[in-house]
This record gives C-alpha cells, sequence and structure tokens, in this order.
C-alpha cells in the first residue's frame, strides 16, 4: 500500500469518526425515527443553552424551520445514522418535536406517494 492511500484512507476515517464522535460512538438512536419523520425546534429547544461546538446546538437551528430527518442529515453532512441519534438525544430531551408523516394504516399508494416526495426532495439537495 502507498502512503498517498493510507493518508486518503486516514482522512476518509476521520471524518467519518468525528460525526461518530458526537454520538460517543452510538449508532442507534433512543427512539425510532423515519427518514421521512419532520422535526422542528420546541420552545425548550430554542431556550437550551449549549456550548457553540455540541453538534445538538447546530440541530436545533436547523430545526427552527419543520426539516426531515434525512434532510437534518445531509445539511450537517454526516450519516442518517448520526442524524437519528442526535435527533432522538433531543427527542427525548423535549428540545424537538417529530412528527411521522403518515399514519399507521397508510395505504400502499399513500406509502408510495411519500417515498417518491422524498425521493425528489434529497435529490433537490
Amino acid at each position: 500500500m502507498t502512503e498517498g492511500r493510507r493518508r486518503q484512507g486516514g482522512r476518509q476515517a476521520a471524518s467519518l469518526a468525528r460525526p461518530y464522535a458526537w454520538t460517543a460512538g452510538r449508532t442507534r438512536p433512543r427512539v425510532d425515527l423515519a427518514v421521512e419523520a419532520l422535526v422542528e425546534t420546541t420552545p425548550e429547544g430554542r431556550t437550551a443553552r449549549f456550548r457553540p461546538t455540541d453538534p445538538l446546538a447546530a440541530v436545533t437551528q436547523l430545526c427552527l424551520r419543520q426539516r426531515s430527518v434525512a434532510e437534518v442529515a445531509v445539511h450537517l453532512g454526516v450519516p442518517l445514522g448520526v442524524a437519528r441519534v442526535l435527533l432522538g438525544d433531543l427527542l427525548v430531551a423535549g428540545q424537538v418535536s417529530i412528527r411521522d408523516t403518515l399514519p399507521a394504516d397508510a395505504s400502499f399508494d399513500e406509502r408510495n406517494e411519500l417515498l417518491e416526495r422524498v425521493l425528489s426532495g434529497l435529490r433537490a439537495l
């Protein structure tokens, strides 16, 4: 293996390590969050005190406007699993609210239409 490949591999590993450091290595959220679920910062989250470097501060700022879980991941530049862990922590703390986009008894057509909207939105990002 050449030195260039090792350095490139190191950079790639470091870029993924940082977001997982934000979650203390956790890859599973405390609550199950659908990729299309809509997230919004609550009044408690708007007044919460975070260190400026705390990723939770960035999430609460992003979610002042309602966004999907997928959008949060894209805007933060982190894997979806990291975004879910951060959002789960904020949800448990009452600093964000999450609204499912479909009821549990939604039809196949409703679910398919939602997936098409999510894919279209992700492509637009």
